[in-house]
Formats: C-alpha cells, sequence, structure tokens
C-alpha cells in the first residue's frame, strides 16, 4: 500500500537542529525510497529553501520562534495544523506533542492520526513547575486526539499503558555505524588514545553533567576529561567557572556537522559518559553504542532498557569516581562494547526501523479505514489502495 504521508513536529530538514530532525531526515528518505509520497513541514526561516530533498516534498510554514521565542513552536506547529488539513495525507505522524496537542481541536480527522509520544517531557528539570504541568496537559492531549501511539522505549511504552490504559507500538530509533576513524584528530585537543574521558551533551540539569564532573573531580586519575557542548547558558557557564582550577577537564564547546571527529572522539575514549536520565531511547547513546564506545550511563529505566548489562551504571559522584579509577581494558569490556554493537546492528539500524515505520503507518491507515466503512457503508473508498 502507497502512502501520502506528513510528517510534522520538527523544525525541518535536512537537519540543523537535533533528534527529531535527524530522524525525520532518516525516516522520510527511507519512506520515499519504499515508494511512498512523503512530506515534512520546515520552518519558513529554514536554511534549505528549497520544495524538495532528496525526493521529499518540503512544506515550508511561517514560524516566529526567532521573534517571540518558545511561544512561537506553538504558531509554527498550528500553521502547520492548518495546512495539513487541506494536504488529504493518508497519515499524519506527529513527531512530539509539546507544542501542538493544544491544537487538536483542529487536527485533520480524516486522517489517520499517529504521534511519536517522545519521552515524558514533563520530567525535564529545566522547566518551571507551571511549564511542567502544561506539558502533562500536553500529554494528555496528544492521547486524546491521536489514533495511534509510537514509544520509542520500552519504559514509555509501559508508561502510556499504566497511565493512559492505550497500547502503543514500540519502534526505538536508530543510528549508523561509523568505520572511518582518524586518530591524528585527537591532536586538535591534546589527548591520546584511551587516555581521555568524554562526555557530549547538552548543559542540562537532567543530563547530570555536574555529578559526573564532581566524580571525575574527585578521581585520581591523570588522564582528560573532555566535555562537548556548548556553554552558553546557566549551567554551562556554571560548570565553567566551578572547574577552572582542574587542568584535567577541558570544555571543548559544541563540535557540529563533523561526524568523522565526533565518531573519532568516542571510539577512542577511555570511556564514554552518557548522563542522561528523562526521555526515551536516546540518540547520543545509540550513537555512543555504534561508535564501539566503552559507556557508563546513568542508573535509570530507559539507559538501562538499551544497555542492559553492557555498560557501568551510576547514580552518584561516588559513584562515578569509583568507575573512573576502576576502568581498565580487558575481555569483559571488550564484550560489553561488541555487544552493544550487536543491538545496534540488529535492533537499532535505520532499516529495521524504518520497516516498522512503514508496516505499522499501513496498518493503521487500514484499520481506521475499515473501522470508518463499519461505521458508514455509504463512504467510498479506493479499495485498490487500502
Amino acid at each position: 500500500m502507497t502512502l501520502r504521508i506528513g510528517i510534522l513536529g520538527t523544525r525541518g530538514i535536512p537537519n540543523n537542529y537535533g533528534g527529531f530532525e535527524q530522524f525525520a531526515e532518516y525516516l522520510s528518505t527511507g519512506l520515499v525510497e519504499k515508494g511512498h509520497e512523503v512530506f515534512v513541514y520546515n520552518s519558513h526561516n529554514h536554511p534549505y529553501t528549497e520544495t524538495s530533498w532528496k525526493n521529499v516534498q518540503l512544506i515550508h510554514c511561517y514560524d516566529p520562534e526567532y521573534q517571540l521565542g518558545s511561544f512561537g513552536q506553538f504558531i509554527y506547529d498550528f500553521n502547520c495544523i492548518l495546512d495539513a488539513r487541506r494536504r488529504n495525507f493518508d497519515v499524519i505522524l506527529m513527531l512530539g506533542f509539546t507544542s501542538s496537542s493544544a491544537w487538536g481541536w483542529f487536527y485533520p480527522q480524516q486522517s489517520t492520526l499517529v504521534f511519536n509520544m517522545d519521552g515524558l517531557e514533563w520530567k525535564r528539570t529545566k522547566y518551571s513547575k507551571p511549564v511542567q504541568q502544561f506539558l502533562r496537559l500536553a500529554e494528555k492531549l496528544a492521547v486524546r486526539f491521536s489514533h495511534y501511539h509510537i514509544a520509542d522505549s520500552v519504559v514509555i511504552q509501559s508508561y502510556l499503558k499504566n497511565k493512559y490504559a492505550i497500547s502503543s507500538e514500540h519502534i526505538p530509533y536508530g543510528a549508523e555505524i561509523h568505520d572511518h576513524e582518524e586518530e591524528t584528530l585527537l591532536q586538535d585537543f591534546g589527548v591520546k588514545k584511551h587516555q581521555y574521558f568524554l562526555l557530549m551533551a547538552r548543559m542540562a540539569a537532567e543530563n547530570n553533567i555536574e555529578m559526573i564532573l564532581d566524580g571525575f573531580h574527585a578521581s585520581n586519575s591523570n588522564y582528560k576529561f573532555l566535555v562537548i557542548g556548548s556553554v552558553n547558558n546557566k549551567l554551562g557557564r556554571h560548570l565553567v567557572h566551578k572547574f577552572k582550577h582542574d587542568n584535567r577537564i577541558i570544555f571543548t564547546g559544541g563540535i557540529y556537522n563533523d561526524p568523522q571527529k565526533i565518531h573519532s572522539l568516542k571510539i577512542f575514549s577511555t570511556l564514554y559518559f552518557h548522563g542522561h536520565s528523562v526521555g526515551g531511547t536516546n540518540p547520543s547513546l545509540l550513537e555512543a553504542m555504534a561508535s564501539r564506545s566503552l559507556i557508563a550511563a546513568h542508573d535509570n529505566p530507559f539507559n538501562r532498557a538499551v544497555l542492559q548489562q553492557d555498560a557501568y551504571y551510576f547514580s552518584s559522584h561516588h559513584e562515578v569516581k569509583e568507575v573512573i579509577e576502576n576502568t581498565c581494558r580487558n575481555g569483559r569490556e571488550a564484550a560489553m562494547i561488541n555487544n552493544n554493537l550487536k543491538k545496534i546492528q540488529e535492533q537499532f539500524n535505520w532499516d529495521n526501523v524504518i520497516s516498522k515505520y512503514e508496516s505499522f503507518l499501513q496498518r493503521c491507515v487500514r484499520e481506521k479505514v475499515s473501522r470508518e466503512l463499519k461505521s458508514d457503508p455509504s463512504i467510498k473508498v479506493e479499495s485498490s489502495r487500502y
């Protein structure tokens, strides 16, 4: 069954921002290669201004976020929803819901509405209590107005079942395995192979960066610790000031659009720290696994669902210190790395993810059409399509 698919909820493709945009890139191009007609909504001020990219159709909608801040996201999503009402999509895939579900009354109900339910946004500590309460409401509205739901983590899937008594399809994100690393790139950072620790994340409280650096600061390690990520926010500036006298800790700033450098830093690190504690299947964790990093992860159900026994875990700076002082490259750790790589190859590769999305979207459309035919036999449907 060939589908006409609209993808909403991102700033657009090609990816120039973050996780959902990267996901939209892979999914949209993969579905086009399978013969579907795919439309992705782009912000009007996205740097890519063409109307198609790799045979994916792009719809540019006005986005005042650059003027209004976060509130502008609500207007952008509203503009995308209004446009989608006239597009006659078979299925609309909403990536996230934080600024779109408030407009649920305007969703085009003639299309099959499928929501990727994201990762418990209301738990993020960067949000104030009123914002967290709104995000809880937004989650409820997303459940109410959508026809079908996708969970990228079995933890999210279980939460949706327990909280709302709804079923959801578990489809994780994917990652690409990189095979081209360059050890000489380490010279730019003044480090050597397997003689530094690494962390790559946004400076946000729920990523537990301060906990990790506190543990390293208290350790007796002679290695460097590279912190990759922009420090141009309140937490970032606080961390730079707090650890300014520890010359082992190096804040490099962000590294963008240089996958070989990022992969090389990961594969040659002694230990890659993943401090994320909120969300579903985190793309950066999958990428670290695909880069054959030895991983130390914050101990929470999301990370354990992916890594299982193939990582070190921590929940305090004392445990970080212990991991740092006791890590050594041996046969067990090589097995952990290989097991995680095997997970990427078998569970989290993009071909599998795209095929699962295709099958699920087709099934959703068939089921919705079947229900409508039973309730109103006068509805005319092109049987060859469904």
